[in-house]
């Protein structure tokens, strides 16, 4: 059987994920960012209480398709952004279209009507927060950084995260500003 899961963003969801299921002496399959694989039928009672485990953390089971979909898209994002190193060769719209097999506009009115921001902003919001990161750990130069966020510039990079920041990104580095945690966005 196989869940979605808001708001799982993290190993340390995943973890979270994994405790409730063990709590319910439930197995799984596997478990993905937004998404768990139980080889249990779960009944009415049973899935009631694994989503009031999961609340206590923040996350929750979703059941409409609509609500499945933001997740998906939210999870590319944050896959794509903070876990991987693939550089995409496409426009993003056409990649996440390709991924989940939807119409990108479909995809980005659902996700503005629910979440009230744009797939865009969403996607710029957790590049400049990776961004942050990477200062933070010193271990790249921005021009490095740029090329890893797939930015087709330093000046590109550079405007983004002062748009968002209002800062440039030197001068956030020598700040030494503390980040949110992903979980906290």
């Amino acid at each position: 059987m196989k869940l979605h899961i808001r708001n799982m963003v993290s190993n340390r969801c995943k973890m979270i994920v994994k405790a409730e299921l063990t709590k319910l002496s439930l197995h799984y399959i596997l478990i993905e960012l937004g998404e768990v694989e139980i080889m249990e039928s779960l009944t009415t009672e049973e899935l009631a209480q694994l989503n009031n485990g999961l609340k206590e953390s923040g996350l929750s089971i979703i059941e409409d398709k609509k609500g499945i979909l933001i997740e998906r898209i939210k999870n590319i994002i944050i896959e794509l952004v903070h876990h991987s190193e693939e550089q995409i060769k496409v426009n993003f719209s056409d990649y996440l279209s390709e991924k989940l097999e939807y119409d990108y506009t479909y995809m980005s009115n659902i996700f503005k009507e629910n979440q009230g921001i744009t797939i865009e902003h969403f996607l710029l919001s957790h590049k400049v927060e990776r961004v942050k990161e990477l200062l933070v750990y010193d271990e790249l130069n921005v021009t490095e950084i740029a090329y890893r966020m797939n930015y087709s510039s330093v000046a590109h990079l550079s405007n983004q995260f002062k748009k968002l920041t209002g800062l440039t990104p030197s001068h956030y580095k020598h700040l030494k500003i503390k980040r949110n945690p992903l979980e906290n966005m």
